[in-house]
């Protein structure tokens, strides 16, 4: 139990580290966030280990309090499962970092700001009362509106401070929900909340407070009609914080923080589980629509975004084991291929010095393995065999059949159709086709750029092993657990005891 405070206190500390050291020893930064990010992944690692040899949940509490009298911090199936995703992704982001944001003024300020962010992540993961989750969003979210506007051109400013606004509605809306449910539960611990819920009458304010959390949560998620911050802020940000934002960030303060309160603490109900899946299918169509459109390299990454986790909301709305399996299969799925195709969009900014697709054209002679990695990505998120995102859309597709829902099957076909043409025209005119005149002196980026994403490459190429049956069992299946489970999320925490 005592490692589950070091998922937050590591980053932190390093934070402060590389803010106090930075500038007087050379290449600091750049070490002990490295290895701080690598401690946490194989920390994360053992986690899932802890959590399926162990009594399927761990409870720190804070100052020896026992829940609900003190703080706790609570590690089960999905803690383990997202602790991963984001450290696996922060860990390979700060890889690329070392020679990216060597162009920036101020490497050190990125790393403490990234590593905050990070921290406040797993923060929210970790957290088992709502405060503490609110605190730790707001640490992440701050972060994040910061590295958005790192570069302080015009672009950069301007996107932040309509993400910063968006952002400052939804932890607004986030807060009025957590003050409501203290009211009427007189407890903040979420294990406490449930209890609390469970035992009493209903009570109107509940449906009130979940549309609160709908909204405020769907904001940090960039749910339709939540997304309109998203294309602004994801482009303007350096690639390590876009692929930081779209692959992670989103996932863990909107749909990590969602689904845990819906299905742990309020208890899901059939009607938030059809509002799931109709904001889902409207997600996944008309990201997918909208990116179609774009000739910005990364504002059309961002706008697949908002699609793709429309497929995440849909198979976690199903609220079937099968559907809730996919959703979170393609929560981790989306988090690798999506932060590889934004690490690969950098790459191309960082060769040629643009965006646009129109003024690229067979990078692919030039920049091999930035090509290469690209295309892996491309059929990745197309849902195209053996990709690990075909293995995620086919569940999902399968969990909607089985739940008698075939028109959401329908739309979630067409969704992975339409993106596939998306991409291709990504492909066509970044890649192939003819090496243009003033692109022949472009050469393949940095050792460490290249390394982050062969490696995120290869998690997309051999992603489909985690459907078998012992990787599921102990990553997929304990992570659906713990939703499926519901409100049994409370005897296990205060039983902890």
């Amino acid at each position: 139990m005592n490692i589950i405070p070091l998922f937050s206190a590591v980053p932190l500390a390093s934070a402060f580290l590389i803010s106090l050291l930075g500038k007087r020893v050379k290449g600091f930064g750049d070490w002990l966030a490295n290895l701080s990010a690598v401690f946490l992944t194989a920390l994360s690692l053992f986690s899932i280990a802890l959590v399926n040899n162990g009594p399927g949940s761990l409870v720190y509490k804070v100052g020896g309090w026992p829940p609900p009298l003190g703080i706790c911090l609570v590690l089960d199936g999905i803690s383990s499962f997202m602790l991963v995703t984001v450290n696996l992704i922060a860990c390979l982001v700060m890889i690329y970092s070392i020679s990216y944001m060597g162009r920036y003024t101020d490497k050190d300020k990125f790393y403490s700001l990234i590593l905050l962010m990070l921290a406040g992540m797993n923060g929210v993961i970790i957290s088992g009362d709502m405060f503490n989750l609110y605190v730790f969003l707001e640490i992440a979210a701050i972060s994040s509106y910061s590295l958005v506007a790192f570069g302080t051109e015009q672009e950069e400013l301007e996107a932040s401070f309509k993400y910063m606004v968006m952002g400052t509605i939804a932890s607004a809306f986030i807060l009025l929900g957590i003050a409501l449910l203290y009211a009427r539960t007189s407890t903040l611990n979420m294990a406490d909340i449930s209890r609390v819920l469970a035992e009493g009458q209903p009570n109107k304010v509940i449906p009130f407070v979940s549309v609160l959390f709908l909204m405020g949560f769907g904001l940090k998620a960039a749910l339709v009609p939540f997304h309109a911050w998203l294309p602004d802020a994801h482009p303007s940000a350096p690639a390590p914080i876009s692929a930081m934002l779209s692959g992670v960030l989103i996932k863990t303060l909107g749909v990590y923080a969602l689904i845990r309160i819906f299905f742990n603490v309020l208890g899901i109900r059939a009607e938030i589980l059809s509002i799931l899946m109709i904001l889902g299918v409207v997600s996944m169509l008309v990201g997918v629509f909208l990116a179609i459109g774009q000739w910005d390299f990364k504002r059309l990454l961002a706008y697949h975004s908002i699609s793709q986790v429309g497929y995440i909301f849909l198979g976690l709305g199903l609220g079937t084991p099968l559907g809730i399996a996919g959703g979170l299969f393609h929560l981790f799925n989306h988090s690798m291929f999506k932060s590889l195709l934004f690490l690969n969009s950098g790459a191309v900014d960082y060769a040629i010095g643009t965006r646009d697709l129109k003024r690229m054209g067979g990078l692919r002679e030039r920049m091999p393995v930035t090509g290469n990695t690209s295309l892996v990505a491309s059929m990745s998120i197309a849902g195209i065999p053996p990709f690990n995102g075909f293995w995620s859309k086919l569940i999902i597709i399968l969990a909607c059949l089985q739940a008698g829902h075939p028109v959401y099957a329908f739309f979630a076909v067409l969704g992975s159709i339409l993106t596939l043409a998306s991409f291709l025209k990504v492909q066509r005119y970044a890649f192939f086709g003819q090496l243009k005149q003033h692109l022949r002196a472009v050469v393949e980026v940095p050792l460490a750029m290249r390394a982050a994403m062969i490696a995120i490459a290869v998690i997309c190429l051999a992603g489909g092993l985690l459907l078998l049956p012992g990787l599921r069992k102990v990553f997929l299946d304990a992570a659906a657990a713990a939703l499926t489970s519901g409100t049994g999320y409370a005897q296990l925490v205060l039983g902890a005891q």
